[in-house]
């Protein structure tokens, strides 16, 4: 559990750090709005475009995935209609919201978590590479056509999906995993460079929009949308997991724990991203950020206790 302290630790700093940033005002008034473009347009694309084309696809179709799949579908599902129905909120904003409450932080804190507290860091996989392949994508489609005012017809779907850099990345990805192939090392190095710069831009640029406004500010208007994405992202999402796992799936053991912490993982950054980058529903997307990040060590002791 020290190694996976540590992770949370690393990406604490980094958030310091960019809180400390932006309280001196070093990078401007807009440095987070850039720091989260680049991270969208540039950085992000070629991080899941490197990390995809490396994947093994055979454990995308395994059981683990289809536990996460269903599991993130149902918990998203149910806080849309909720947010939806109950809140009032747009359809942009009940989508960013599903997003905080369903989409976890597979890459840079549930790689050291499958590693220190599995034992194999091979068993995010299948929770990393449904994400970025597929559920990531899906919002991002939907959210291009709920935000461009326009009506959604066949061509345009189509161009948004060739549009959006993200999906892009995860198409290119995909597909050189799929092959085979590799880019060659003139492509591929600038590749890897820059997809380095998406976890600390999407970092920094977290932290420094924290010094902006005070967490669950009741004034915001958005307290209970993120007190209900908190509790769905470390409570609901990880107990729809274990049904699913054990009563639909069959699943049991070590594989059927590892389905269960993946879910207890806190809310994703690229939530925060996104929501900067179509500038909605960015209150909720800090907010639960930052508070599962907080509270997901309880939540997957927890976990530990009745699992493991």
């Amino acid at each position: 559990m020290l190694a996976v302290l540590e992770g949370f630790s690393v990406v604490w700093l980094i958030i310091l750090v960019g809180w400390f940033v932006g309280r001196q005002k070093v990078l401007g008034e807009n440095a987070p709005q850039v720091l989260s473009r680049l991270s969208f347009f540039v950085a992000s694309p070629a991080l899941l475009l490197e990390t995809l084309s490396k994947a093994d696809l055979a454990e995308v179709f395994s059981a683990p995935l289809l536990a996460a799949a269903l599991s993130a579908v149902l918990t998203g599902g149910l806080f849309f209609l909720i947010s939806r129905l109950w809140l009032r909120r747009s359809v942009s904003e009940a989508l960013l919201s599903a997003m905080s409450s369903s989409v976890v932080n597979a890459a840079n804190l549930g790689i050291p978590i499958a590693a220190y507290v599995l034992g194999n860091a091979a068993l995010i996989a299948p929770v990393l590479i449904f994400q970025l392949a597929f559920y990531t994508p899906c919002y991002l489609l939907l959210l291009d056509t709920t935000t461009s005012g326009r009506r959604a017809t066949p061509g345009r779907v189509f161009l948004q999906i060739f549009r959006n850099p993200m999906i892009l990345g995860t198409l290119v990805g995909l597909v050189l995993a799929a092959t085979h192939w590799k880019l060659p090392a003139l492509i591929a190095e600038p590749v890897h460079l820059i997809g380095g710069a998406a976890i600390p831009a999407i970092l920094i640029a977290f932290g420094m929009s924290l010094g902006s406004s005070k967490p669950l500010a009741a004034k915001d208007g958005w307290r209970t949308d993120t007190l209900l994405a908190t509790g769905f992202k470390l409570a609901l999402h990880p107990v729809v997991a274990f049904l699913l796992g054990r009563f639909l799936i069959g699943m049991d053991g070590a594989a059927l724990f590892a389905v269960v912490v993946a879910a207890a993982l806190p809310a994703a950054q690229n939530v925060y991203v996104t929501a900067q980058r179509y500038q909605v529903g960015v209150t909720v997307a800090k907010d639960t950020v930052l508070a599962t990040t907080i509270l997901a060590i309880p939540a997957m002791f927890v976990v530990a206790l009745l699992l493991g």
